[in-house]
């Protein structure tokens, strides 16, 4: 008997269904999996998946907690690019220890299988959020920029950039806690970047210096953050094309719309926060994830006191004289 995750109510499934199968739950036809252990985890239904694997939500039954199972798929684990891919997340994510970036239980291999034990973040990713309604409330997305900047700085602290920011890898906890997942791309600030780094990354969020091959350092995260945070707040990606290519080649040539834009109600302080971090030149961004965190926090706090007050966020005026506060 399994609880069924879909409407919560415990049903049988079959007796004869292997380990990991799905079948459809009786009562609202959502798929119950068959429970597997492995050592002392109980995989008791997916997460999510992904190129490498699928992530399960499990049971510890040791420590009796809830925890995720990475179960890397058997084909990749005789590759050599996928098996080191899958010890770089290990590593990178087991060095670090914040509060905004998934925590690394263990890394092991059971029977032929890989996996990796991982804190339970299964409240949904950024991408799901922006998928279901759209676009996310400008408080919401500049909560989640100021504590993924957090994360990403303590990351360079530990010399490492993670190479794939999107909304698909900002996860959520039952708390509604932020958590940067995903270091299988990330490397070393001091490593060389390679002639293939351009395909790495997702082309919606890619940096420009990345397309051109030009050095990538940590400002090229800060930028794929910025894109991120766009596309959360106006509900389009920063640059909209018919093919990835044209989606490259903006990212590269055509000027930013602002946020505020796309959408007139989205107030001028973030709006330039994201423009700056947005910058095509690396050199004209923010020039440390404390700088542009202070930029969040600062659009934040002006957001709050408008809305506690029911006025109308402060805006930048451009008059003969230059900027001015209205």
């Amino acid at each position: 008997m399994v609880a069924c995750t879909g409407c919560g109510t415990k049903v049988f499934i079959p007796s004869d269904l292997p380990p990991l199968a799905t079948a459809p739950c009786p009562k609202c036809g959502h798929k119950l999996m068959m429970p597997m252990q492995l050592r002392q985890f109980e995989l008791r239904g997916v997460i999510g998946s992904g190129g490498m694997g699928n992530v399960y939500r499990a049971f510890d039954t040791t420590l009796q907690r809830e925890v995720a199972v990475k179960l890397m798929k058997k084909e990749l684990a005789e590759d050599a690019g996928s098996l080191e891919s899958f010890f770089r997340e290990a590593r990178a994510c087991a060095s670090l220890n914040h509060t905004n970036i998934i925590h690394i239980y263990t890394f092991d291999e059971w029977e032929g299988l890989r996996y990796l034990v991982m804190e339970l973040a299964d409240h949904g990713s950024l991408d799901g959020r922006i998928e279901k309604f759209q676009r996310v409330p400008e408080l919401d997305v500049l909560d989640i920029g100021i504590k993924i900047s957090s994360a990403l700085d303590m990351a360079l602290k530990h010399n490492l950039l993670h190479r794939d920011i999107k909304p698909g890898n900002i996860l959520f906890n039952a708390d509604n806690e932020p958590k940067l997942v995903d270091f299988g791309l990330a490397r070393s600030t001091e490593a060389e970047t390679g002639v293939d780094d351009v395909a790495w990354g997702t082309p919606y969020y890619v940096a420009p210096e990345k397309i051109k091959r030009e050095p990538e350092t940590f400002l090229s995260d800060m930028y794929s953050l910025g894109g991120t945070l766009y596309h959360a707040l106006t509900g389009h990606v920063p640059f909209e094309a018919p093919t990835i290519d044209e989606v490259v080649s903006a990212q590269v040539h055509t000027p930013l719309t602002p946020p505020n834009l796309v959408l007139p109600e989205i107030t001028q302080p973030t709006s330039d926060a994201l423009v700056r971090v947005m910058a095509k030149n690396p050199e004209d961004r923010f020039l440390s994830y404390d700088e542009f965190r202070y930029a969040l926090e600062m659009a934040r706090a002006q957001l709050l006191i408008a809305q506690s007050t029911n006025q109308a966020p402060a805006k930048n005026i451009k008059g003969k004289t230059g900027w001015w506060r209205r």
